[in-house]
């Protein structure tokens, strides 16, 4: 027999069917209205821009940094929930729970990667 290393990874009571499906996308690291008032600088950058351009310029960097700083902050939070998670723990007592968390951290860092 060939080891498995899905089925190997599996908790006793999870049956092979439910294994290989993929949990739901993950949430949005920003909520909407932050993404919209963000997205909402950015397109009255755009129709300034023939007018202002400087000042169209300047929006659109503020709109960035604003952006970047609340995607910094999410991250920090994800982490610090995914540690408060885990941290203190006895290794032996919750494999399924510290491996769930080790996804996760995988999931966030792959996220990262990709923006």
């Amino acid at each position: 027999m060939m080891y498995d290393q899905a089925r190997a990874q599996q908790s006793a009571g999870q049956t092979p069917s439910t294994a290989g499906r993929r949990s739901p996308s993950p949430e949005p690291l920003l909520r909407p209205d932050e993404q919209g008032k963000i997205i909402q600088r950015l397109r009255h950058a755009l129709n300034t821009f023939a007018d202002t351009p400087l000042d169209a310029l300047a929006e659109a960097e503020s709109a960035y940094d604003e952006a970047t700083a609340q995607l910094v902050n999410a991250f920090a939070e994800r982490r610090r929930l995914l540690r408060a998670g885990w941290q203190g723990q006895n290794p032996d007592a919750q494999p399924d729970e510290l491996r769930h968390a080790l996804r996760q951290y995988r999931e966030i860092t792959q996220r990262l990667l990709h923006i």
